[in-house]
């Protein structure tokens, strides 16, 4: 919201909390306090933005959880509901939009995805799942809202400081990716910043840290050498 805020834009912010979003607003700013999975939820965000300002010109679908279970074990009901809220509520959301910013034939569609939708990893195969679906999608979008000059990007960031694993929806966390977290490890406002010059540059997708270009093309070109070292980072067999 800050790094849109300092380049003009007009804010609106959406989350569960009400508490939270009023912490983080400011004078002038559209708050809606909405669990995305709530139906009906993302139609009325969406027309409360067009009832304010009239228009919608960028939508950036950030909420996510992660789920720390092994595939082939996981609950079938939380895997569900990652799914619901990594990708069908963004879907939502888009489509809501979409239909108005197709009548003024321009806008903006970013899905924060993850470098691990481009790299699955085995500790968090699901989330893997959903992110590469997310980046699918925005791909599939840019090619089907061309015609009304509506950009979409995908951005994949890394490790971003905030209380994503304190906030999981199960499982847990492998104790061997603490020194990983740390040497990828981006601010929110590092994040936050690389969004905006994405948008200004009109990027297709969004890497940050940039450094996470060398992890994405490693398993491109060596699939079987990155497994073998990703794998050294999952509990060990005996673990449930």
């Amino acid at each position: 919201a800050d790094a849109f805020r300092r380049r003009g834009a007009e804010i609106c912010l959406t989350a569960r909390s009400a508490e939270k979003l009023n912490r983080v607003s400011q004078a002038g700013d559209l708050v809606i306090p909405a669990d995305l999975l709530t139906p009906g939820a993302p139609k009325t965000i969406v027309d409360a933005v067009v009832a304010k300002h009239g228009r919608i010109d960028i939508l950036i679908n950030n909420a996510g959880a992660g789920l720390y279970q092994p595939a082939h074990t996981a609950d079938g009901a939380l895997a569900h509901q990652l799914f619901d809220l990594n990708l069908f509520a963004p879907l939502a959301l888009t489509r809501e939009a979409a239909a108005h910013m197709k009548t003024r034939r321009t806008g903006a569609i970013v899905n924060v995805s993850s470098i691990a939708g481009a790299v699955p990893l085995p500790w968090f195969t699901i989330y893997s799942a959903s992110k590469a679906a997310l980046i699918t999608l925005t791909d599939g979008l840019r090619m089907e809202l061309r015609a009304w000059g509506i950009r979409c990007m995908t951005v994949l960031p890394g490790y971003v400081k905030t209380n994503f694993q304190q906030n999981i929806i199960g499982g847990d966390v492998p104790p061997a990716l603490g020194g990983m977290r740390q040497r990828m490890a981006i601010t929110p406002e590092q994040c936050a910043e690389a969004i905006a010059r994405g948008i200004e540059r009109d990027a297709r997708t969004v890497v940050t840290p940039a450094s996470g270009w060398a992890l994405i093309a490693g398993w491109r070109l060596f699939p079987a050498l990155v497994e073998h070292q990703l794998r050294k980072f999952l509990p060990s067999q005996g673990a449930k």
